[in-house]
């Protein structure tokens, strides 16, 4: 079969992506530039603090969440897998992922033709700075760069459904081309003003459809196109560390205050709610998480607390700038036990190795904060009325279109360079047959 090195990846990303864009977008438009006095320092400041926060949920984040739970000779195939995807997503982004998601255009698509690192203008001498119609308080730099650590964090989940068996050129491929051509569309959709889905009043204050059920469903796609890893079902898969995921877990709930509290793009107290209850999920879902497993199987474990308390955030995502804290609670004890059931009950009726429950973790639990989001929006607190039913028809354009986009993605990047490793490689471990490395003795 034909290999094609990085090169071939960049350039046939950027080619496939803008030549398709290129025919549906607007005239030509400039980024805005404003007075640098009239930025807002505090928003600035609270903004660059939460990109950092949320960089770090993925460098070392999920790197070491996910690092820990696999077996010791995929390790470092598997951190490596994420710091690719968050270098290549991030070129990406500034070169035209940010345009296609992030400036205005038609309902599915940004319209903006500016590429390849344009729009982030400072311009010294006459006092003035770009900023975006979304977020006019902040640098469009800012802004940019906070909304990329999402596009990074999303392709770097899906990695923990395809550890221990995809080749590192193929999900390469995989990640190019799925965060422009299934991440950015989907961001449009819900985000940016004038996308369809905002349009018609879908609630996702910061990423329960965009990140995580996009993400769960990619990634449950890809366990079904890739198939099982040779012995599961019948062979322990013993973690290698799991003092690692805990300590990745820890770096997840503390980088979350950045990604929900951040997505008010202000230092105001509708920022202050979002970290309260994110917390207070966060709490829920740890609790209910551990309670269902200790009555269930007779014990608790440290898995289960990190895994429930992961569940209460990304449930709590897409409500946390429009729900009061007693609402909080009932989403993240809502999220724990039904993530739970997503990692044991339903995936096993799926019967698709999603190697670290991707789709059980982040697909459900994206399903059912945004659900919830319709159901307990309080009015008092964002000004918007939840719909149940419109929130449902969010879900369902978010599945079906990531579900389709992702398997036709895949099967591209099959035909570029295969999926898996070959037989003995997988038996002998990625951490050698890709990468000529190991964890030691």
């Amino acid at each position: 079969m034909h290999r094609i090195g990085l090169k071939g990846l960049l350039a046939s990303t950027f080619f496939l992506s803008s030549g398709a864009w290129a025919q549906t977008t607007a005239a030509l438009t400039r980024p805005s530039l404003v007075a640098q006095d009239s930025i807002n320092g505090a928003d600035t400041a609270w903004m660059m603090t939460s990109t950092a926060l949320v960089l770090l949920m993925t460098l070392p984040g999920i790197a070491l969440f996910y690092g820990g739970m696999v077996r010791k000779k995929n390790v470092l195939n598997t951190m490596a897998s994420v710091v690719a995807a968050a270098a290549l997503v991030s070129l990406l982004w500034f070169a035209v992922g940010y345009s296609l998601a992030f400036t205005p255009g038609n309902g599915l698509l940004g319209g903006d033709m500016r590429m390849w690192f344009s729009g982030l203008d400072y311009i010294k001498e006459a006092g003035k700075v770009a900023v975006s119609h979304v977020a006019p308080n902040v640098p469009e730099s800012v802004y940019a760069m906070y909304q990329l650590t999402f596009a990074i964090i999303t392709a770097a989940l899906i990695v923990g459904a395809v550890v221990e068996r995809l080749r590192f050129s193929a999900l390469l491929w995989f990640v190019g081309l799925w965060s422009v051509l299934v991440y950015a569309p989907i961001a449009h959709w819900v985000w940016e003003p004038g996308g369809w889905l905002a349009q018609r009043g879908v609630l996702d204050f910061a990423g329960g459809a965009v990140v995580h059920i996009n993400a769960g469903v990619s990634g449950l796609v890809c366990a079904y196109m890739l198939g099982a890893r040779k012995g599961y079902g019948r062979a322990s898969f013993e973690p290698f560390n799991l003092g690692l995921t805990m300590a990745g877990a820890g770096l997840l709930w503390v980088g979350w205050f950045g990604f929900n509290a951040g997505s008010a793009v202000a230092a105001d107290g509708r920022a202050g709610l979002a970290m309260a209850v994110t917390h207070i999920a966060a709490s829920a879902g740890a609790m209910t998480w551990m309670l269902g497993e200790w009555m269930l199987r007779g014990r608790p474990s440290l898995l289960g607390l990190c895994s429930g308390l992961v569940a209460g955030l990304v449930a709590i995502t897409p409500a946390a700038g429009f729900v009061t804290p007693a609402s909080a609670l009932l989403i993240g004890a809502v999220a724990g036990l039904a993530c739970y059931w997503g990692a044991t009950g339903l995936k096993r009726l799926l019967n698709a190795d999603d190697s670290l429950d991707v789709f059980g973790v982040h697909g459900i639990g994206g399903i059912v904060g945004a659900l919830m989001t319709g159901l307990l929006a309080s009015k008092t607190v964002s000004g918007v009325q939840g719909d149940v039913v419109m929130q449902l028809m969010g879900v369902a354009a978010v599945v079906v279109y990531s579900a389709v986009m992702s398997a036709a993605v895949l099967w591209f990047t099959k035909l570029m360079v295969g999926l898996r490793v070959e037989d003995g490689a997988e038996e002998t471990g990625l951490d050698i047959t890709q990468h000529r490395e190991h964890m030691g003795t």
